[in-house]
């Protein structure tokens, strides 16, 4: 598995890429709304909420092509369909509640967001 610098690496870029996002375009990178409003038909901010969107699934893949060892894709002992089921349900409640806590804890502490 991983060691104690990928997480912090990891933390680091995460936080960097949405600070970053705020401060050069005044953008929240809360994944459940850009999500959201990259699947809304043709508005101004389509473009690069897809792009966002885009690039964490390509991420994602060039961590697999890079380092297979830490991103595994077996051994959760679940079916497709009910993984897709599972992440449909888990969207659905971040909508419902304006967001995940994680979003709300890279976001929205930094802003001294209310909610």
């Amino acid at each position: 598995m991983g060691t104690w610098w990928m997480a912090l690496l990891g933390g680091v870029l995460i936080g960097g890429s949405a600070g970053l996002l705020y401060l050069l375009h005044g953008r929240i990178a809360g994944i459940s709304g850009v999500l959201g409003a990259a699947m809304m038909p043709e508005t101004s901010e389509r473009a690069w909420r897809v792009a966002f969107v885009v690039g964490l699934v390509a991420v994602g893949l060039v961590a697999r092509l890079a380092a297979p060892e830490t991103v595994p894709l077996t051994g959760t002992g679940t079916s497709t369909p009910l993984l897709v089921l599972a992440g449909l349900l888990v969207g659905f409640g971040t909508r419902l509640g304006n967001g995940c806590t994680s979003g709300h804890g890279v976001c929205g502490v930094g802003r001294a967001a209310p909610r």
